[in-house]
C-alpha cells in the first residue's frame, strides 16, 4: 500500500535479455488504476550473458526500492520459441524474480496469453492491440512506448483485473 492512499502498487515485467519493458500501476479502491511510471530496461548488446543479467537485476532491484510495490507480476515463459530463446528469457526472468523474493516482494507470473485474454479479451491479441487496450484502460493519450513498455503495463493490469489483494477474496 502507498503512504498517500489506499492504493496498491503493482510492477509489471515483460521479461526479456536485450530489453526488458516494465510498467508501474496503482490500484486504488474499487478497482480503480492508473499508470505511476513505464518504460524498459536496456541491455548492452556488447556484453556477455551474465553482465546483461546482472544488468536487468539491478535496474528491477533500483524499481523495487524506488517504488516498494506490493506485488510484482511477471509475464511467464513463452513456450512456443525455440529452446535457446526459452532458456535466455529464462535467465532474464530468473534475475528478476531473485530480485523480487530478495526483497520480499510477492510475484505473481501470467502466461502470455492470459495478460492478453485478460486486457484485450482475446489471448491472440497483436502487440498494437495490447497497446490500444492498455491507452485505454488507463485513459492515456497515446499507447506507452515502446512496444515492450506496453507490455510491462499490460502484465501490471492483468494483476489488477484478475489478481488477488489485500482484503478481497481471490478470483
Amino acid at each position: 500500500m502507498t503512504e498517500k492512499s489506499n492504493e496498491v502498487l503493482v510492477l509489471g515485467i515483460d521479461p526479456g535479455t536485450a530489453v526488458t519493458g516494465y510498467g508501474l500501476v496503482a490500484r486504488g479502491e474499487g478497482g480503480a488504476v492508473a499508470l505511476v511510471e513505464c518504460g524498459v530496461i536496456r541491455t548492452s548488446p556488447d556484453h556477455i550473458l551474465a553482465d546483461r543479467i546482472r544488468e536487468i537485476y539491478e535496474a528491477i532491484v533500483a524499481l523495487i526500492v524506488r517504488h516498494k510495490p506490493f506485488v510484482m507480476s511477471v509475464e511467464d515463459v513463452f513456450h512456443g520459441k525455440n529452446a535457446q530463446s526459452a532458456l535466455k528469457l529464462g535467465h532474464a526472468r530468473g534475475a528478476i524474480l531473485l530480485a523480487a523474493a530478495l526483497h520480499e516482494v510477492a510475484v505473481a507470473e501470467y502466461a502470455p496469453r492470459q495478460i492478453k485474454k485478460a486486457v484485450v479479451g482475446s489471448g491472440n491479441a497483436t502487440k498494437d492491440q495490447v497497446g490500444f487496450m492498455v491507452k485505454q484502460k488507463l485513459k492515456l493519450k497515446e499507447p506507452p512506448k515502446p512496444a515492450d513498455a506496453a507490455d510491462g503495463v499490460a502484465t501490471a493490469l492483468c494483476h489488477c483485473l484478475i489478481g488477488s489483494f489485500p482484503g478481497e477474496l481471490c478470483l
